[in-house]
């Protein structure tokens, strides 16, 4: 059934990154019937609330981006938490949609499921196809299994239940608490203090060769909706720009945004990740849909929001 200003969506991960992004695109859309729940309200690893959650509300469409996510460190410091609550949050909301017989599920997976050494631009069938990268791969472990969910519920049951995968993202609303979050909001907060106290250099981790593609997620958010009213497929879709650049001339470009006087030290003893991670966009190009919003508007949009939010923004806890 096509979306309608009347339909009832429940957005899980409200809160977060993305669902706030959500929240925001369904409100512009005209869309009055959204559905959402706090953590205190709804435990998302406990099957039996989240089947009475779903069962007494009813929701027509499901968009599940809820899970515990973060960066490099984060992921490395506590893979069991990442693998644990993740496969939980995943695995109750698409168990319980079937349940009660959504008309949609639109489940949001990550670039990180993507062998650590696909060939680039990575295209959907690179799923499963080799080795990931260490560093976050009990969080890709899943949101793989997240994906299969969908997969086997729609080819068992008939269930609507598509993903979408997106690329890194960044945006209102980022983890900005430097033992949590991606690199985007991480240089930007460190940019920023060094800036508060007169610093001359701003410490970097790794070399700065890795590559990034990066989506700010109101484009994310805008993609989501489309998908939501415009695919039925299978197959997972990638979401993104297609276009990548390295971490040095992110941190480059973000120095110029927040605080251009900065010299950058790079800490090489630290990891880069993966190599190189740019997603082949094309199938979503097909679909009808590209981005809008270019890096340096996003990042300058995303400075702004942190400055008004500086105080908050520092100990954001990822949803």
């Amino acid at each position: 059934m096509a979306l309608t200003p009347d339909t009832k969506i429940y957005v899980a991960g409200h809160g977060g990154l993305v669902g706030s992004a959500l929240l925001r695109r369904l409100e512009q859309g005209g869309f009055h019937n959204i559905l959402t729940a706090t953590r205190q309200e709804v435990d998302l690893r406990n099957q039996a609330e989240v089947s009475q959650f779903l069962a007494d509300n009813r929701p027509q469409q499901v968009i599940l981006a809820a899970g515990k996510v973060g960066g490099i460190h984060a992921n490395n410091s506590f893979p069991a938490e990442f693998l644990y609550d993740n496969l939980m949050i995943h695995g109750t909301i698409v168990h319980a949609a079937h349940e009660i017989g959504v008309e949609k599920l639109l489940y949001l997976g990550s670039s990180c499921i993507y062998p650590r050494n696909a060939n680039q631009p990575i295209t959907e069938d690179a799923l499963l196809t080799g080795a990931l990268e260490p560093t976050n791969e009990g969080y890709a472990l899943a949101k793989i299994a997240g994906i299969k969910m969908c997969e086997t519920y729609k080819r068992q049951y008939g269930d609507n239940f598509v993903s979408a995968m997106p690329t890194n993202l960044y945006g209102p609303n980022d983890n900005f608490d430097l033992d949590g979050s991606h690199v985007i909001p991480a240089l930007m907060r460190k940019f920023h203090e060094a800036k508060l106290v007169g610093s001359p250099t701003v410490e970097i981790w790794g070399t700065g060769s890795a590559m990034r593609e990066f989506l700010h997620v109101d484009d994310l958010a805008d993609a989501l909706i489309f998908l939501l009213d415009n695919y039925d497929g299978l197959q997972h879709v990638n979401v993104g720009t297609g276009e990548d650049q390295s971490i040095r001339d992110l941190a480059n470009l973000i120095g110029e945004v927040v605080y251009p006087e900065a010299q950058l030290v790079w800490d090489s003893s630290k990891p880069d990740g993966t190599p190189r991670k740019v997603m082949d966009v094309s199938k979503l190009h097909k679909l009808g849909w590209r981005h809008k919003i270019d890096l340096r508007t996003g990042l300058g949009e995303t400075y702004k929001w942190f400055i008004e939010h500086y105080h908050d923004a520092r100990g954001i806890a990822a949803a």
